[in-house]
């Protein structure tokens, strides 16, 4: 059989492979000494390892057998999978909304290359209307792709260059946009623009996606229509995060961008607002507002678009025993802001104190936040906050420690005057502050306990 049959196999997996003559893109029954499995064997990615087989299943998942465990193998049928996605021209409604959907690299919608791994994002407006056709019933939509790199990577220079491009469509006259963007570093993305682009008369939402379109449970499509949905006909002029509200399909969430942080690592549902509630509810049959205090979309207008940030800025995470020169090596390599989300109300231990005083008379910007997130940095109540707030560190309210990092790069960014830059960053900024936390801004739901299994049963679908 050629080596065409076995895309990407090597070593003991190969062997197997050859060995009961299953070829990749092969309907397969397997058995295992852990049970039976049924599927199409899929390519593997160059650098995987040699001991599994990959099955697509019937439900859509891949599961890794172990060919260890494999008894035998039978090859039932064969059919070459194509997973391009369609395109289709994307239709021109009379009457429908403008948004522009800008690309930054975030797989919104997309397809997975099984001999590579690489996940291929569908982004020209014929992919997106082949991936979610229902987008043509929301919106008339254009697409730019103005970057091409993973969340991690996003950084000061893309976010001056997307406040600038953002700035562009509104004086163009789009209705709303649309950020595609990877979810790990959304919501640094999401603070940044709303510093950066302020009073705009459009909605601005960012959206990305957990889970790839070829998973049966993908966020992407309803990510995407709640997006565009809130973008076109939504009349929250402000800079947001739209994502999955609950772990069932109901609807999305629209989240402030400096109250908003991503809170788990594989749910749909990860981002949530903290210390506050989200400004609205979006679903397929319009948008539910739960803030009544917001900036609303005008006829005409354009946004003051302020594309600043030092990159000199670090934040720092405490912890115990923290040694001094974790901020004496900040001082030495001329960083000129310092963000130190801290223990309790805003504490860190006394070996700190000389490189933090050191810090803050070379003119260095020290601010604390709370690590704990939910809550106000509250350094008069204890001593070592007494002192630290006498050695120049500036107390950030409750900012989340991200957003403060966010804030005093994009204050630092215009200038490096202390006072002002204290002006700027203690100035709330759509709730970057707030002057309390309602209270069903701060809820946590724990397993365990009885009333709140009672509720899950009762309501979770």
């Amino acid at each position: 059989m050629s080596e065409d049959f076995f895309q990407g196999y090597k070593g003991r997996a190969l062997e197997v492979l050859k060995k009961f003559n299953v070829r990749v893109w092969g309907q397969t029954n397997i058995e295992t000494t852990r049970g039976n499995f049924t599927g199409t064997v899929l390519p593997r990615s160059e650098n995987d390892d040699a001991n599994h087989i990959v099955l697509k299943i019937p439900t859509g998942y891949n599961v890794g057998v172990n060919v260890e465990t494999i008894k035998s193998m039978v090859e039932t049928g064969y059919k070459k999978a194509n997973y391009k996605i369609p395109e289709k021209e994307f239709p021109y409604t009379e009457g429908l909304p403008k948004v522009k959907l800008i690309g930054t690299g975030g797989t919104i919608a997309s397809r997975l290359d099984y001999r590579t791994g690489a996940v291929i994002p569908a982004f020209t407006p014929g992919e997106l209307y082949g991936a979610v056709p229902e987008l043509a019933d929301i919106c008339n939509l254009n697409t730019e792709k103005v970057f091409a790199v993973f969340s991690e990577n996003m950084g000061p220079s893309q976010y001056k260059h997307l406040a600038v491009a953002i700035g562009k469509e509104i004086e163009n006259g789009v209705d709303g946009i649309v950020i595609g963007h990877g979810t790990d570093t959304l919501h640094h993305t999401a603070a940044a623009l709303t510093f950066m682009i302020q009073d705009p008369p459009v909605p601005i939402v960012l959206v990305g996606s957990q889970r790839s379109s070829d998973r049966p449970s993908s966020d992407a499509a309803l990510n995407l229509m709640h997006a565009c949905y809130t973008a076109g006909h939504g009349d929250i002029a402000e800079v947001m995060v739209c994502m999955f509200g609950p772990t069932s399909d109901d609807y999305a969430f629209l989240h402030r961008g400096t109250r908003v942080r991503k809170m788990h690592s594989s749910y749909r549902s990860t981002f949530r607002t903290l210390g506050d509630i989200p400004l609205a509810r979006v679903s397929r049959k319009g948008i539910i507002h739960m803030k009544e205090d917001y900036n609303q979309r005008r006829k005409k207008g354009k946004a003051k678009i302020l594309p600043y940030f030092e990159e000199k800025v670090a934040i720092v995470y405490y912890y115990p025993n923290m040694m001094p020169d974790m901020i004496d090596s900040l001082v030495d390599n001329g960083y000129k802001g310092i963000v130190i989300a801290g223990t309790g109300l805003g504490h860190v231990n006394k070996p700190l104190y000389a490189p933090l005083e050191r810090a803050c008379k070379a003119g260095v910007s020290v601010y604390m936040t709370v690590q704990t997130l939910w809550g106000y940095t509250q350094m008069f109540v204890y001593e070592t906050g007494r002192e630290l707030m006498a050695l120049g560190v500036v107390p950030a309210a409750n900012m989340l420690p991200e957003v403060a990092y966010i804030k005093l790069g994009w204050a630092l960014g215009q200038t490096h005057d202390p006072e002002e830059v204290k002006k700027l960053m203690l100035t709330p900024i759509k709730d970057d502050i707030t002057s309390r936390e309602p209270y069903n801004g701060y809820l946590v739901y724990q397993g365990g306990i009885p009333e709140v299994d009672e509720f899950v049963k009762k309501f979770r679908k």
